[in-house]
């Protein structure tokens, strides 16, 4: 193993973080094997936090997810985003990082309607690679209905 994703896994068990990814994974009923570069892989969790749009989350180095290895094939970037993830638990002292997500996905929401688009951790994971849509500010979106609205207007006008 890469001697950058060994000292990830080692930050990860330090500072609690694998390990409540390993709880989430046995409350969320799923099934655990190696993955990449230090990764666990939990297939088929099943509860409904957080909500279910979401095919993978991770919490240390515990990747969680609800896709089977077939469907997690068909989206080859996702594991790269969630393994971002990982690095960025190991960073921010482990369990430290779930008040700063929360504050970044509520940033996110007050500014664009969607917790991914302006948070930080998905930004630097790769709003792509984890199969998010950049979504325009609230005000961009505004501004452009208003814009629409004028357009049609004036076509009604006519």
């Amino acid at each position: 193993m890469v001697m950058r994703y060994r000292v990830r896994e080692i930050a990860n068990w330090a500072n609690g973080s694998t390990l409540l990814g390993l709880l989430a994974a046995g409350l969320g009923g799923a099934t655990l094997r190696r993955g990449p570069n230090g990764l666990l892989l939990a297939h088929g969790y099943q509860l409904a936090i957080p909500p279910r749009r979401s095919r993978a989350f991770t919490v240390g180095n515990v990747v969680l997810c609800r896709l089977s290895d077939t469907e997690l094939a068909e989206h080859p970037t996702l594991l790269t985003h969630e393994a971002r993830h990982a690095t960025q638990y190991a960073w921010c002292v482990g369990l430290l990082m779930l008040p700063m997500y929360f504050v970044a996905a509520g940033w996110s929401w007050v500014r664009t309607g969607d917790y991914a688009s302006r948070n930080v951790f998905e930004r630097l994971a790769g709003l792509a690679d984890g199969g998010y849509v950049e979504r325009p500010s609230r005000v961009a979106q505004r501004r452009a209905a208003q814009r629409e609205a004028a357009a049609a207007a004036g076509r009604a006008d006519r």
